[in-house]
């Protein structure tokens, strides 16, 4: 049996850059963050020499159900994998988180003005599940795709949002 999802997981260039911009641009809370150089984390992996710098975070305000966190950004300081050039979301494996959001037009012009590079403005979503919400994707520093949901008003209402 699956009992809840845990948290998600980035792997990260710049781990001190990347924290910067989950918190201060995107507004996500630092939990913790600690130094994982031991030989479980190694066999875990399945890299050999991997040493990881980990950062927990979480919406704030919201505790999440099962852990301390909601995504954890991962530097691989021993063992650095290359850097992509683009992580386009068609490319098979490439994933990209979700999130929930009350207020994004407002969220969409000051993150701009912040220097995020979004792939669309919000786009009314007019069909399927979510229709009369707004969505757009937009890349963190290292290329990874978030997505910023707003629900119709009343999908926002009866989530008890509104």
């Amino acid at each position: 049996m699956i009992a809840d999802v845990l948290h998600f997981s980035f792997t990260v260039s710049d781990l001190d850059r990347s924290v910067a911009w989950y918190t201060d641009v995107l507004g996500l809370e630092l939990v913790h963050r600690q130094r994982q150089e031991n030989a479980y984390t190694e066999k875990l992996v399945g890299i050999d020499g991997a040493v990881l710098e980990v950062a927990q975070l979480k919406i704030p305000g919201l505790a999440p159900a099962c852990s301390t966190h909601m995504l954890e950004l991962i530097e691989y300081v021993g063992a650095r994998g290359a850097c992509p050039s683009s992580l386009p979301t068609n490319q098979v494996g490439v994933a990209h988180l979700a999130l929930l959001v009350t207020d994004i037009h407002e969220r969409y012009a000051r993150m701009l003005a912040q220097g995020t590079r979004f792939r669309n403005p919000p786009v009314e979503i007019t069909e399927g599940a979510n229709a009369g919400g707004w969505a757009c994707y937009l890349h963190d520093p290292d290329g990874c795709t978030i997505e910023l949901l707003q629900p119709s008003g009343a999908r926002l209402a009866a989530l008890g949002l509104e």
